[in-house]
């Protein structure tokens, strides 16, 4: 592979330290984990965002979270059409095969899918709305609940109260999967919503009954 490079060095001294380290300390877990597979409780849907990071969040140890990465936290309805679809695989691995009995969206603050995709919706960046756009299609499946939110003068308001609906939005495309569906009406497969503000470090979960997202 010609056009693959030499990991950088930086990387590789940090590598070293993690395994003379954290590794070398926990031996016993991790040769645990490998030998006996992962058992995780939970799958976590979170965006692509390197200021993310959800074990952080939750104070969770390897082994802990199924976690899944996309941009802006977003799943799709379920396509049984035959095409690649990364989120709906692992989603159907996670509660197929690793039977999770929780999944939890997690929003966040500042999230450059949800801007793009007000922009998109707004005729701001024609570039996204470009049918070779992956971004763009992507965020389609944010599209159909902008106008709920495009009223909403004030940007910052807006991009959050859209951010908040990306949450929603998956919640109610996780539940047109069978297998979803099906776990969660036998009671073993719970659904959660949550948004996260960058700067505060504040966590917010969405409360059905009240109907709107609520400080932990």
């Amino acid at each position: 592979m010609k056009h693959a490079k030499p990991l950088p060095q930086n990387l590789v001294q940090r590598y070293h330290g993690w395994k003379a380290t954290t590794h070398a300390e926990n031996a016993a877990w991790y040769r645990r984990l490998a030998t006996e597979g992962q058992r995780p409780r939970a799958m976590v849907i979170s965006c692509c965002d390197s200021r993310v990071h959800v074990t952080s969040i939750f104070g969770a140890e390897q082994g802990e979270f199924f976690i899944h990465r996309n941009i802006a936290n977003l799943v799709p309805p379920c396509e049984p059409d035959g095409n690649r679809h990364g989120t709906s695989a692992a989603i159907e691995y996670a509660v197929t095969a690793l039977h999770v009995s929780q999944i939890i969206v997690m929003g966040h603050s500042r999230c450059g899918g949800v801007a793009g995709c007000d922009a998109m919706c707004s005729g701001k960046a024609p570039a996204l709305d470009e049918p070779t756009s992956f971004v763009g299609r992507w965020m389609d499946v944010l599209r159909p609940v902008h106008a709920e939110v495009a009223g909403i003068k004030d940007e910052a308001e807006r991009l959050e109260a859209l951010e908040k609906r990306a949450v929603l939005r998956s919640l109610e495309n996780l539940m047109t999967f069978p297998f979803v569906a099906s776990a969660v009406e036998a009671g073993t497969l719970a659904l959660h919503g949550c948004w996260t503000d960058i700067a505060s470090g504040d966590l917010q979960a969405f409360d059905p009954a009240r109907g709107e997202f609520l400080a932990v």
